[in-house]
């Protein structure tokens, strides 16, 4: 066999569906269309604490993620996914979002920062203290 063989992962399944059909089939909607999924995704799964979140992370395939700051209306997240390169952290950051402000009661945005060099991704999560949902 002269082509080379893929490297599979625990993770290659996922992979395959994250990284090349829901890419396919959401086109230019990728990122929107995850960061929603990922805020559904924390409906169906809810946290009680943000703190639960590395474990949820780690069992999902996620990646590794670590609080990286908290301040009173601020969080910010570095995941160090298993998987850096073309990827879109949307999911993963909607999901953060919608956790926290289920738990904080106010309304809640994440945005996610792809820092290559460093292979990690961080994720900063905004709320709005002067919106309660």
């Amino acid at each position: 066999m002269t082509a080379k063989e893929p490297e599979t992962t625990e993770h290659f399944g996922y992979e395959i569906i994250r990284d090349y059909v829901l890419s396919d089939i959401l086109g230019k909607h990728e990122n929107d269309v995850l960061y929603w999924a990922g805020k559904s995704l924390a409906r169906k799964f809810p946290l009680f604490s943000l703190d639960e979140a590395a474990d949820f992370f780690s069992q999902a395939g996620f990646g590794e993620l670590v609080t990286e700051k908290t301040g009173k209306d601020e969080t910010v997240f570095v995941l160090r996914p298993f998987k850096l390169d073309n990827r879109c952290f949307k999911l993963e950051a909607g999901f953060l979002a919608q956790q926290q402000q289920k738990i904080s009661g106010y309304l809640t945005e994440a945005y996610d920062e792809v820092l290559t060099k460093k292979k990690l991704v961080r994720i900063t999560l905004k709320t709005d203290l002067r919106e309660q949902v």
